[in-house]
């Protein structure tokens, strides 16, 4: 199973030009996709309807679900008129049986530019007929102070589906709710992939992944996460292995993207890499390779 991650600034590519093909071409070969700043009808990219153009452009092939965690009235129009949207995507070869939305803490801030960041997440159940929780999501960019509370949630959130139950669980007669069908599943086993907007010298990485020992590396606890490109070879702070280009200096390179498994899936990452050819944005592409 390949998964793949990628913020594609709206289409926006390295040369300036707004083209949603290259983006879809590196990342076709995917079986689970995770997308940053996807939206739709802003004129920047051209009033486009960008989740779907994207499914369009990758053949129809993908089932997929998108949050938008910033949703404002787009021209003042008439009531009805379209919403100016800016979310997060996944896409998935296999079926979405569930999937929920849910918004990151903001902080209202007095001078920086902040906006209301989310979380999709998408319940998918593997060709194995493994359930996994496939989450793409996009941290604040503003700074730790603004990010540690929304890492806070987004592990309150992992530790607390598989109590919560799938979108629907208990008894009911009939199939008005139900479509006939059992209740989906809300596993334990999680991916989470996006724009976390942080470098792994940060304390939130930390508080992500444990603390760091000397002599056995990172400490996660069981039911914790892990850092998919650490556990396939890769180092947490090379700076070869960049996602982002166009972070202030001195750091114009930064690895700011991750996948962070739960610590089940551990032995499942087969490989993981960056695709710094990728032009279609102001990042580059992530995969992993998991067998699940």
């Amino acid at each position: 199973m390949l998964l793949a991650s990628y913020n594609i600034q709206y289409g926006k590519g390295k040369d300036l030009k707004y083209d949603l093909a290259r983006i879809c071409a590196a990342i076709e070969t995917a079986d689970i996709i995770a997308l940053q700043e996807v939206e739709r009808h802003w004129p920047r990219s051209g009033d486009m309807d960008q989740p779907a153009e994207i499914a369009r452009l990758l053949g129809g092939k993908y089932y997929w679900v998108y949050g938008p965690g910033f949703d404002i009235d787009a021209n003042g129009g008439k009531p009805g008129d379209r919403r100016a949207q800016f979310g997060n995507m996944v896409l998935s070869r296999f079926p979405i049986v569930s999937s929920r939305h849910h918004l990151l803490p903001k902080m209202g801030l007095a001078k920086q530019f902040s906006l209301q960041r989310s979380l999709i997440e998408a319940v998918i159940v593997s060709p194995k007929g493994n359930a996994l929780r496939v989450n793409s999501l996009h941290l604040s960019h503003v700074g730790d102070g603004d990010r540690g509370p929304q890492v806070e949630k987004l592990l309150e959130i992992h530790r607390t589906a598989p109590l919560e139950g799938g979108a629907w669980c208990g008894e009911r007669e009939g199939t008005e709710w139900t479509f006939g069908k059992p209740p989906p599943p809300m596993p334990a086993e999680a991916v989470y992939m996006g724009d976390f907007n942080l470098t792994p010298d940060s304390p939130l990485y930390t508080r992500l992944t444990g603390p760091y020992s000397a002599d056995y590396g990172r400490m996660s606890h069981a039911g914790g996460l892990v850092d998919a490109f650490v556990v396939a070879g890769g180092k947490e702070n090379d700076p070869k292995d960049w996602t982002c280009d166009t972070c202030n200096p001195p750091q114009t390179h930064r690895r700011i993207d991750f996948c962070f498994v739960s610590t089940e899936l551990r032995k499942c990452i087969q490989k993981a890499w960056v695709d710094q050819k990728a032009q279609g944005s102001d990042h580059q592409p992530i995969f992993t390779e998991l067998d699940y």
